[in-house]
Parts: C-alpha cells; structure tokens; sequence
C-alpha cells in the first residue's frame, strides 16, 4: 500500500501529567480472555527505552513519533500514527522519544494467547481453505512494519472499543473481534509482500498483481488475467479476497491512482496520465480521481509544485 494511503486510527484522550505513574511509557491495561490490551503514553523526550514481549504482540502508533528498532533484528526506524508493527514473540523494542516534550506519544499493543492464535489459524485453514492451493492462512513474522489500510484500522479501533468499554459480555466480542484483526493482518502483510514483488514468481496473486502493474495503460480483463494464472474467473476473486482483502477490480482502480500520482507529481500532463493509466475518458479519470484522493488531478498536480 502506498503510505500516501495510511489510515490514522482513533485517540483516546490522553491522561493529564498528575494521572501517570511514568513519564516514559505510562500504560494502562485492559486483560481480556485471550488478549491483553495496552495504551502506552510518554509526556517527556527519552531514549534506548526497552519494551519486551513474551507472546506475537500487535503495535500501533495513536500519536506522536518514535524513533526504534527491533533489538538484533533491525536498524532504527521512525514510527508514526498510521502505521503497526508486529512483534515476534520474545523480541524487545528498542525506543527513543526525541519530540515527547512537545508532542507526548501514544501507541497501543495487543499481546495475543499464542494458543488462540494457533486455533484460529487451523480452523482457517481446514474450513476456510484459500482458493490458490500454494498459500496458507498463517501470520508472517519477517513482514513486521506494515502501513494501516482501511480494514487494518478497522478492525483495530474495534478490539480497541471493546477492551476500552465496561461490558460484562466482552471477551466474547472481544474473540470475535481478534480473528477478525488476525484475518486483517495477514491480508495487510500479503499486500504489502506483494507490493515488494516478495511473492512475485511465488503465487498466482503474486503474478497476476506483476501482470496488473505492467498493463495499467491498457483495458484489462479480470477473465483474461485469471487464465493466465491457471485459474477460474470465481476463484480469481476469491484468491484476491483471501489474499488482499479486496476484489481484483478495486485493486486494478486503486493501481491506476496510485501510477496517476506518480505521473502527476512528476509534471506529466492530465489527458497523459489519464491515457497511460488506462483512462479513456479525462473528465470519468478526474471523477474517479477525486473519488478516491480528494481532490482532483489538477488540483494535486498544483500541490506537488507547492510542495517542491
């Protein structure tokens, strides 16, 4: 997904100074059955802070920035809201808060029931089988950093209302709503190892998404496509929606924006990024633009050269 594309997750308020026990990584938790929930919050600058997880454990970044790294896996990068990041099982954060001064970060984390996990992911394989025989539903520790896109963040300010609200039925919603984000996640991390072109000679997605990418200016047939991958048309959606969590035509549209700003940023003109993107129209590519970005062609064309 392209980070331009994140999705922001929702804030809850943040405590006053006189309410924390900790300056540097307040948190409040929430236990839940198989989940235990938690807002971290720091209100002064900081650095080489550690955070260590015994169980797989979902992160993200509410407000603020951090500057850290996975300890003996990875350099420092930056963390901002509206983007995770999956720690493995055992695997210590290594973090600096270089602006909590002024601006006081909050993230949240999910440490999940490894035994959960592990059931939700056979009940998906033995009942919900994908369509494209090479790929099992299974979570991919390696592909860590990850942009929120809409389902992502979704299904995250779900389990993170249920944990927050005072409900005697709530581990029950609150399962419910964790294979959802499982679901969410692997879908976010299969998206984001295809946009690597990681599972480009791999998979049947992975070389219908290649096939897509190259031929975004001309017509394209679902039909066609979904023959080229040894596939039937009904299981070509079906793969995509395992796979991706989106249909093949969305994905298609989404591509075609996505090469559009590109070619607008860099000063092509409108009618020519609408042929070479496979628009045939200029005023049905300006509308579908504006549907998805916000704005229309011009309109960010004009912001790039503000921007520069």
């Amino acid at each position: 997904m392209n980070n331009n594309n994140k999705f922001l997750l929702n804030t809850p308020e943040l405590k006053k100074e006189n309410q924390l026990l900790n300056l540097v990584e307040n948190q409040t938790k929430f236990n839940l059955n198989n989940c235990e929930f938690s807002i971290y919050e720091t209100h002064k600058a900081a650095f080489g802070v550690k955070l260590h997880f015994e169980n797989i454990a979902f992160t993200a970044m509410l407000r603020g920035k951090k500057h850290m790294k996975l300890d003996n896996k990875t350099n420092y990068f930056d963390y901002f809201p509206g983007e995770s990041v999956l720690v493995a099982p055992g695997e210590t954060m290594v973090i600096d808060f270089p602006e909590a001064d002024v601006a006081p970060t909050q993230c949240i984390s999910l440490s999940l029931n490894p035994e959960f996990i592990e059931n939700s992911l056979n009940y998906l394989n033995y009942s919900l089988p994908k369509a494209d025989e090479t790929s099992q539903w299974n979570i991919q520790l390696d592909e860590f950093f990850l942009f929120n896109n809409q389902s992502l963040a979704s299904a995250t300010n779900n389990i993170m209302r249920i944990a927050m609200d005072d409900n005697s039925q709530k581990d029950i919603m609150a399962d419910f709503a964790l294979k959802e984000l499982l679901i969410r996640l692997m879908q976010t991390q299969a998206r984001s190892m295809v946009e690597k072109n990681i599972a480009k000679n791999k998979s049947r997605i992975g070389f219908a998404v290649d096939y897509i990418r190259k031929n975004l200016h001309q017509k394209l047939s679902i039909e066609s496509i979904a023959k080229l991958a040894y596939v039937s048309k009904s299981n070509f959606f079906k793969m995509f929606k395992d796979e991706l969590g989106t249909s093949p035509n969305d994905f298609i549209l989404q591509e075609r924006i996505n090469k559009a700003k590109e070619l607008l940023a860099g000063q092509i003109s409108i009618k020519e990024t609408a042929y070479q993107t496979g628009f045939s129209d200029t005023n049905y590519f300006t509308r579908v633009f504006k549907q998805l970005v916000g704005v229309t062609p011009k309109s960010y064309q004009n912001g790039m050269i503000y921007l520069d």
